[in-house]
């Protein structure tokens, strides 16, 4: 959405010797509204850059994977009871991660672009599926039953809503007390 308002430059003199002047002794600022404007405009020009590439560093925006986030004492945790020796540990965790990330990496060069491949395909397919045959079908049966509704719900209000009001207020009445002997 652009917005076609001229930003106007407003000089604001905020003189004081330590700050840096320009030659002729005054300092420009911009104002806050523009701004804002300006930085209205570059989100703009960003969002619509950015809607088809990839954000490199930002790989989970959503946090779908949260619970993937394993670290080795997660895993692998002794007692105080129980220890193995300070360099078996340090070895245990050092080859823990480098293991943890060199075989995902490996795995993700091997199978990632076929499996995205497939996963596209699938989620292309179920997309059409539900768009091109469930939706319709819905509405289909909608359409053609909304008679029905109206006579389940005159059913409601004229058969069971009075059979169930007229057992509340019966049961109303009854009271319980509790007493221990």
């Amino acid at each position: 959405m652009m917005r076609s308002m001229d930003a106007m430059e407003t000089e604001i003199n905020l003189r004081d010797d330590g700050d840096g002047e320009d030659d002729d002794g005054q300092q420009t600022w911009k104002t806050q509204l523009e701004t804002v404007l300006e930085e209205e405009e570059e989100e703009d020009l960003i969002s619509t850059q950015s809607d088809t590439k990839l954000l490199i560093n930002e790989r989970d925006p959503r946090q779908i994977n949260e619970c993937l986030k394993v670290s080795f004492e997660d895993v692998i945790a002794e007692p105080l009871s129980v220890r193995s020796g300070d360099r078996v540990w340090i070895w245990s965790h050092a080859l823990f991660e480098v293991s943890r990330v060199w075989f995902y990496r490996i795995i993700t060069l091997l199978l990632a672009v076929p499996v995205s491949l497939v996963t596209g395909i699938l989620f292309a397919v179920l997309s059409f599926i539900h768009i091109w045959l469930f939706t319709p079908c819905i509405q289909i049966v909608l359409i053609n039953t909304g008679w029905l509704q109206t006579l389940w719900s005159s059913v409601l209000d004229i058969i069971i809503l009075p059979i169930f009001q007229s057992m509340a207020k019966c049961c109303s009445g009854i009271s319980v007390v509790l007493t221990r002997e």
